[in-house]
């Protein structure tokens, strides 16, 4: 009788026997799935390049990723060369035969792995009989205007054609992340091709929608009518394509157990395992090292503060603090409502108490804009002058008292500098008056009169006035250093900030507090992501270790609100040295982020595997692992690839 889905961990002892031999690891081959391989465009791009490292060590040749082809990309991220595999190159020669175009090469990044890159431009032409196929086999149809489904049925597509080749190695694995690689996880499925499956949903599609409608999305979870929701807000293709993939899988992953909470109620399955992401940690030798680069790049961001500044730089540089938020532009899943709600609350606190504490605060989020606007190029130019100056007049007042001290003269100080430079250095000084407050965001946007963060910057009025100790920098595009702004990459950011603040509602993993915990720099989550869920978790007194986790979940609004607030004033409250001792013990937790340390953990426990083997002695399990925390590791059994287990799931079977 054939099976509507093959079966996963949770129910091997109901599978009927099957005698073949134990696949050994080194026959296997291992593909990634992925719209973002060599494609930077959200958080996954991060999953998948941090990871790579780890898993070439373990697969070594056996191990591939596949994506999109873009030419840029191509150009400066990979160095092309020949597939190692003949089953491969086979494959991808028939791809070629056939009038499509391939790309194969090493992505150069750490652990350099090999990358098979489908042009969806060049395969365009058989889009029409791809949505024929796709409605054929699972009543799916794509609307015409959707661009980007219409590329990841492209992709999809090439993606099943190329496993079909394959069919000389059938011992595969294919792990495919998000809805847009998992189209060709249907198609694999629905042409019964003998290969293991996984996927990894990182954040529900229509979870995402949700939350940015301000829908009181966990405390809904059971009311809401999903094919409703996901009509209403013309995704329904998306989602059935989801969902039929989540269903199709062997195994189906997630990052956190928030999601997975959220994965039962909108896809109607739950994960089999739950893999939180990683990093990779680079540790110095010396332990204060990072210390020292915290110190570095604080100087830089120092700079760039005396120039949007400039003629109101009446508060300390010494006594500042900077503070960051940064990601996509969705304004309440990423917290910045309660965020600037904070804020307006923290300058109040820090009024009243008198505080010689200045709050910076930079909101890094991409929007539409018009390049640089003047006021801010302009700030930066008067700061670079007045330094010329200032280094012009101390070289002639270093000559002359130079000369002064080789006559065994002690100088006159009202001489020593002459009619000129004060001339000279007054008109510096005029140069810097402005009679207009410093600007909020440092480029022109396009939609200023009805951009979220800047309508409710009009709102609790924090326009960088004097009278202001919490100064806000809106920052709408990536940091690059090659701006002629804020010249630095992101990571140097990161390093010289003191606090990133992170006040997710709808965060279903959250790399921006993570990095900032393996390069020390403490930072504030929520119990609704997936990373300040992860900490919760691991540790008993997260704020001991600089990660404050506010509760989003189980308070109201303005509670939330109110504490974020005060783990803020807190924060200004210490001295130099308690932020310095802070930054030290938020260092000491990047091991648990390490993906070299989640694959440890994951060989500790394939003991654990290896006996609950010995319970079901019919089965031979072929253990691998890509993401694993403690308890958990991914696995696959053998009749993932046997013939008992082709027969393909029908997405409106599942989706009705």
């Amino acid at each position: 009788m054939p099976l509507t889905r093959s079966l996963s961990m949770g129910s091997l002892s109901g599978l009927p026997l099957w005698d073949q031999e134990e696949l050994p690891v080194e026959d296997l081959l291992l593909f990634e799935v992925a719209w973002e391989v060599t494609n930077k465009v959200g958080g996954i791009y991060t999953v998948i390049q941090t990871k790579a490292k780890v898993t070439v060590d373990e697969w070594g040749e056996n191990f591939f990723m596949i994506g999109p082809y873009y030419e840029h990309n191509f150009k400066t991220q990979v160095e092309q060369c020949d597939p190692p595999n003949a089953a491969i190159k086979a494959a991808l020669e028939s791809i070629k035969n056939n009038g499509c175009q391939v790309h194969f090469g090493r992505w150069l990044i750490e652990g350099t792995p090999y990358v098979i890159l489908f042009d969806i431009g060049a395969a365009a032409w058989n889009l029409d009989r791809w949505k024929g196929d796709l409605w054929n086999t699972c009543s799916i149809g794509l609307p015409y205007h959707d661009r980007e489904a219409n590329d990841s049925l492209i992709l999809g597509s090439l993606v099943a054609w190329f496993f079909k080749e394959l069919q000389d190695k059938p011992n595969v694995i294919a792990h495919f992340h998000e809805w847009q690689a998992g189209v060709g996880l249907v198609l694999i499925r629905s042409r019964k091709l003998p290969m293991a499956t996984v996927f990894t949903t990182h954040a529900t599609l229509l979870g995402r929608y949700l939350c940015a409608g301000n829908a009181d999305f966990y405390n809904n979870l059971d009311k809401f009518d999903i094919d409703r929701e996901a009509g209403e807000r013309q995704i329904y293709h998306r989602y059935c394509l989801e969902r039929a993939a989540v269903h199709c899988s062997h195994v189906f992953t997630t990052v956190s157990q928030i999601t997975a909470v959220e994965a039962d109620h909108m896809l109607h399955r739950q994960p089999d395992v739950v893999t939180p992401n990683g990093l990779n940690v680079k540790k110095f030798s010396a332990m204060h090292e990072f210390q020292n680069l915290h110190s570095m790049n604080k100087l830089k961001i120092q700079e760039f503060v005396r120039g949007h500044f400039y003629g109101h730089l009446d508060f300390n540089l010494e006594k500042t603090l900077f503070f960051f938020i940064a990601g996509r532009y969705e304004f309440s899943n990423k917290g910045a409502d309660v965020f600037l709600e904070a804020l307006s609350r923290l300058n109040y606190l820090l009024r009243v108490h008198k505080s010689d504490v200045t709050v910076v605060v930079f909101f890094i989020m991409p929007a539409k804009t018009n390049n640089f606007n003047v006021e801010s190029l302009k700030g930066q130019a008067v700061r670079k002058q007045l330094w010329d100056t200032a280094q012009s007049v101390k070289e002639k007042f270093g000559k002359r008292l130079y000369e002064a001290l080789l006559r065994g003269e002690i100088p006159d100080m009202n001489k020593i500098l002459d009619r000129d430079d004060f001339t000279i250095m007054k008109r510096a000084i005029y140069a810097t008056q402005r009679h207009t407050l410093p600007p909020v965001t440092t480029h022109n946007m396009l939609d200023d009169s009805t951009d979220p963060i800047l309508s409710n910057v009009r709102r609790i009025g924090l326009f960088n006035s004097r009278s202001d100790r919490v100064k806000i920098v809106f920052h709408p595009e990536f940091l690059s250093s090659t701006s002629p702004l804020l010249p630095m990459d992101y990571e140097e950011f990161i390093r010289g900030c003191h606090l990133g603040v992170f006040p997710s509602y709808y965060e279903p993993w959250g790399y921006t507090p993570g990095e900032c915990t393996v390069m020390g720099i403490p930072s504030v989550t929520t119990n609704l992501s997936g990373f300040g869920c992860f900490m919760e978790e691991h540790i008993s007194d997260p704020s001991a270790y600089g990660i404050y986790i506010v509760d989003r979940r189980f308070r109201s609004a303005e509670d939330s609100c109110n504490q974020l607030t005060q783990f803020m004033f807190s924060f200004c409250q210490q001295s130099r040295r308690q932020r310095i001792i802070q930054r030290n013990r938020t260092e000491r937790l990047s091991d648990l982020l390490d993906w070299r340390y989640l694959a440890r953990v994951r060989r500790n426990h394939i003991q654990m595997l290896q006996t609950y083997c010995v319970c079901q002695p019919p089965w031979k399990l072929v253990v691998f692992g890509f993401q694993s925390v403690p308890g958990l590791i991914l696995f696959f059994v053998t009749h993932c690839m046997s013939k008992s287990l082709e027969t393909p799931v029908c997405p409106v079977f599942l989706l009705h």
